[in-house]
């Protein structure tokens, strides 16, 4: 028997708008052929995308991004601090290592 036939799990989300939305929504479906629970569905989808792509994505400006590279590229020598918090790590780690 082929598993073709088993539906997909799904979930149910429900929304309440104003007529004129839905009538507006409903148009734009109907413009594209599909229903409007797929016009929804697509629309929401991309959104979601857009909104986190952007979230994720760093944008920096001209001057920053020099920045940026230069640091990489010309790193600065480590200050007294960041090498005593390097010893410091370094001790716990050792010391983990030991009683483990």
């Amino acid at each position: 028997m082929s598993s073709t036939n088993v539906p997909k799990t799904t979930a149910r989300l429900e929304a309440r708008v104003n007529p004129e939305i839905k009538a507006l929504w409903q148009k734009a479906a109907d413009l594209q052929g599909v229903t409007l629970t797929d016009f929804v569905i697509a629309s929401v989808q991309t959104a979601a995308y857009k909104v986190i792509e952007q979230h994720q994505t760093l944008k920096l400006s001209e001057q920053d991004a020099l920045s940026f590279v230069e640091a990489i590229l010309n790193p600065p020598q480590p200050s007294d601090a960041l090498k005593e918090a390097t010893l410091r790590y370094q001790q716990i780690i050792n010391n983990n290592a030991i009683n483990d």
